[in-house]
């Protein structure tokens, strides 16, 4: 169990806030997440890149020339991989490149990062009522009120995301909005600080807490 202060719109000590998570053991942890890693990224590439070997290429049916006599090396077709327009030799083909994971190991990996970020993680107050319109310059500066850098990167975990919190947070390039009810364990730790509000932490407690 882990204490966490929580802070409001202005960045002031309001109150705190439990996070009590089941978490993998200290031996395993760092290649469960690396795993988990691992699989998120795999499971995002597309597997689409495509190329044609020398029997998909058009043409070159017709041998180019004679075998014998012309002085030249022999040459059966004009699209060999050797020439140029020709085929490609072990070039990439359509294929998947997702990784599996038992559904308990991946939450186990979710909750054990979490748990890892508690040093860096902020909790704040409902802020939705603070932004009745899109504002990025508020926004940018709630974060420097609560302790972000200029120059760390952000993951802010929200309940739901209004459109003006959305909005407000479109144009800052450091900050990536999660919900909490669909996290991930490479944006938790690629992040440099989480700033999560307080019923944020409560649902991701429901949620993932086996």
């Amino acid at each position: 169990m882990v204490d966490c202060n929580v802070k409001n719109w202005q960045g002031e000590e309001v109150g705190q806030a439990t996070l009590e998570l089941k978490v993998a053991k200290e031996e395993s942890a760092s290649h469960l997440l690396h795993r988990a890693v691992v699989r998120h990224l795999a499971n995002a590439r597309q597997g689409n890149a495509s190329s044609k070997t020398r029997a998909e290429v058009r043409g070159g049916g017709r041998k180019p020339w004679r075998q014998k006599g012309t002085g030249r090396a022999r040459a059966g077709s004009i699209r060999s991989p050797l020439w140029r327009g020709g085929g490609v030799i072990f070039g990439p083909k359509p294929r998947d490149f997702s990784k599996k994971m038992n559904r308990k190991e991946r939450r186990l990996a979710l909750r054990t990062a979490i748990a890892s970020r508690v040093e860096d993680m902020i909790v704040v107050e409902n802020f939705t009522e603070q932004l009745p319109q899109p504002k990025t310059k508020e926004l940018a500066s709630a974060l420097a009120r609560w302790g972000v850098e200029p120059s760390e990167k952000v993951a802010l975990v929200l309940l739901e995301a209004g459109d003006n919190i959305y909005l407000s947070a479109r144009n800052l390039c450091f900050v990536k909005i999660l919900r909490a009810d669909s996290l991930n364990v490479y944006d938790l730790l690629n992040a440099d600080k989480i700033v999560i509000t307080s019923e944020s932490l409560s649902k991701i407690q429901e949620v993932y807490n086996d």
